[in-house]
């Protein structure tokens, strides 16, 4: 099979497209054949060496990823042989495997792609869509709300607009230039601002005219985030997933006394049950399936997977970042 590897830490045009052995499904795996692999901010920092919440590979070769969907093309040891043939969607957890033709992962983290949604946008909402639907536990919705979304236009930012406006909020959606802020507003939101402008918190208020924020939803840090946590009013909520606007290693921007960092253990408290990932990650097909939620997808060829890592490092993409075979 074809498959993207990094052989060192470093820069995008270390990820290199070759030819490697198939993998082999043990007791309790699938094979899957990828028809998408997801590419995640996360995958840029690890193909860096840079430590983060996902522990980096204790080998080098290794293939990054770790979202795919496919079809089921073979089965190890004990599975149920009625997952053969069967077009899937899984999150393969601190496993990597995923920027290839074929993926090997456990039977227990499969989910059927549901009908109307195809294997990008799956791959979508297993890793994207069920982090969306963590946050939003932490998020009180409804028509008395006002959102603040930076990174409107990014892959959670899009699905937390969808999810904002379907539940009666005023919605206000930041992204960097005009491309971004025109998507920002197809999808849904009520004002679409260009953080870029330096006027950008007077435009906000002036369309507000006195009212304030309910909640900020920062996967950014930085000054943006500063900018609009100041845009809350008393009993605001800042709630913090994400530290793309600062790097990595600078850890999520907070704020003394409205913030709440959400991903993580908290997350995983709030969600409950046994299986609290997979929960989520049912809640995210289920919208997806219902139409409620309809995650915007970039694609690139499985084979451009060093093109796809410097588009997201550079803010160059919309919505979830898809490799296809």
């Amino acid at each position: 099979m074809h498959a993207v590897r990094l052989h060192a830490f470093g820069p995008a045009e270390n990820l290199t497209y070759e030819q490697v052995e198939d993998p082999r499904p043990g007791p309790g795996q699938v094979r899957v054949a990828v028809a998408a692999a997801g590419v995640h901010l996360l995958d840029t920092a690890l193909r860096e060496g840079v430590q983060g919440p996902v522990p980096l590979p204790t080998r080098l070769p290794t293939v990054p990823g770790r979202e795919v969907a496919g079809v089921v093309e073979s089965l190890g040891d004990g599975v149920d042989p009625s997952w053969l043939g069967k077009h899937v969607v899984a999150h393969l957890g601190f496993a990597p495997g995923g920027y290839a033709e074929l993926a090997v992962t456990d039977a227990d983290r499969l989910h059927e792609i549901p009908a109307g949604l195809d294997a990008a946008q799956a791959v979508a909402m297993i890793g994207t869509g069920r982090t969306t639907m963590g946050i939003l536990q932490f998020a009180e919705l409804g028509p008395d709300a006002v959102a603040v979304i930076p990174a409107a236009a990014g892959g959670i930012g899009g699905l937390l607009v969808q999810y904002a406006r379907n539940a009666g909020a005023v919605v206000v959606g930041l992204a960097g230039g005009p491309g971004k802020t025109a998507r920002v507003a197809a999808g849904g939101a009520d004002l679409a601002v260009d953080y870029r402008d330096p006027a950008w918190p007077q435009k906000v208020r002036a369309f507000l005219g006195g009212r304030s924020a309910t909640v900020v939803f920062d996967g950014v840090g930085g000054e943006v985030a500063r900018e609009a946590v100041a845009l809350l009013g008393p009993g605001g909520r800042h709630l913090v997933f994400g530290w793309s606007g600062q790097g990595l290693t600078g850890g999520p921007y907070l704020v003394d006394g409205v913030s709440q960092q959400v991903l993580g253990p908290v997350m995983l408290q709030k969600t409950g049950g046994p299986n609290p990932l997979r929960t989520l990650e049912l809640r995210a097909l289920a919208e997806a399936a219902a139409g409620r939620l309809v995650p915007a997808v970039q694609r690139f060829p499985l084979s451009e997977a060093a093109a796809a890592h410097r588009a997201l490092e550079t803010r160059g993409t919309t919505g979830k970042v898809v490799l296809e075979p």
